[in-house]
């Protein structure tokens, strides 16, 4: 007869067994650290909102040193920071120093890719108290922001000027992040003319504009967003303009390629469809569509498209797609997609053409 010893031995104690082996121990740990993941989203949420990461720009500090620069208590700083260190966020040495990691480093301001903003942001309240609410979602196949807040997400953020200046902000910031790999992957030649439909405050129009001289861009976006842009830099200089609209509405019309960044992930089906009626009805028979999102793989494997559906199931009433619910969305509103290109697991670009 087997006894318990030899089950653990074999790693097949079974369920109720006073012995667990070592694979089961793991387990219930792995299982137990991802419960308490929201915890290192708060932490980064503080490091980030009391600038730890500008204060240890010039060289380690210990959390005495921290917390009088941050105005904050050392003894909790201290245990904070020790909790973000194993993850790779700072570095403890031997010395109590904290330093800086390839991981601190976005959470800087000064840095060209920084996340500090998106980070801020999403540890707020609205999307704190929606991920609470996710058993809700699932049940009742609804949005979990909506069942918190009565209202969707953005019509939140409008009433809100503080918010939506943040929000703005912290989506330029991860769209920053992108932009180079996603306009080193796109091919601009022959075309004169590009319009960014939902491009924000413009990074992605004004890298597009920076590497292809011979372009002229117009930004469309909502007045408040167009408002904040970033494309009034001498070089590009009578190379730009802003439009504000509604791109459920329409989209300005006769350009070369059109761009839609992060835009479709944020809505549902049927509100896809009438943003890329808007495009396709805008568009010369010549004319190129650049869709710019994650695509969601097949496996279990992790992957940044399968975490932003989870968030929008949280906050938006949209959704992350697979390559082929992208190629079927274009495909209902007249658009035959002619390739498909990859340059970062958080922003696929599928390329459209008018069907002929």
């Amino acid at each position: 007869m087997t006894d318990a010893r030899s089950e653990a031995a074999a790693g097949t104690t079974q369920p109720g067994s006073p012995l667990a082996s070592p694979a089961a121990d793991r387990a219930t740990g792995e299982l137990l650290e991802l419960s308490l993941g929201y915890l290192y989203s708060a932490a980064l949420h503080t490091a980030a909102r009391f600038g730890i990461a500008d204060h240890l720009a010039d060289g380690p500090r210990d959390a005495d040193e921290l917390a009088k620069a941050a105005g904050v208590d050392a003894q909790h700083l201290y245990r904070l920071l020790r909790f973000l260190a194993t993850k790779d966020v700072f570095r403890e040495d031997d010395e109590g120093r904290f330093h800086l990691t390839a991981l601190a480093q976005p959470l800087r301001t000064d840095t060209e890719r920084s996340l500090r903003d998106y980070i801020l942001v999403r540890g707020e309240p609205v999307f704190w108290e929606s991920a609470a609410q996710l058993h809700e979602a699932v049940r009742t196949g609804t949005t979990a922001f909506e069942n918190q807040y009565g209202v969707p997400f953005y019509d939140h953020v409008a009433a809100d000027p503080e918010l939506g200046r943040a929000f703005n902000s912290s989506m330029a910031a991860f769209s920053e992040t992108l932009t180079n790999d996603v306009v080193g992957a796109c091919d601009f030649s022959g075309a004169s003319t590009v319009v960014d439909v939902g491009g924000g405050r413009g990074g992605l129009l004004r890298a597009v504009l920076r590497r292809n001289p011979r372009l002229t861009g117009t930004l469309f976006d909502l007045e408040s967003v167009v408002a904040g842009h970033v494309l009034d830099t001498p070089e590009l200089a009578g190379r730009w303009s802003t439009q504000p609209g509604d791109f459920f509405s329409s989209v300005p019309s006769g350009a070369d390629v059109y761009l839609l960044k992060h835009v479709l992930a944020s809505w549902p089906d049927e509100r896809c469809a009438a943003i890329l009626r808007s495009c396709r009805e805008a568009m010369p028979a010549h004319g190129r569509l650049l869709v710019i999102n994650a695509l969601i793989p097949a496996g279990n494997d992790p992957h940044p498209g399968k975490t932003i559906d989870m968030l929008m199931m949280t906050v938006l009433n949209g959704k992350g797609r697979t390559r082929a619910e992208y190629e079927a969305l274009l495909a209902a509103a007249g658009f035959r997609v002619a390739r498909v290109l990859e340059p970062t697991p958080h922003a696929s670009v599928v390329e459209a053409v008018v069907a002929g």
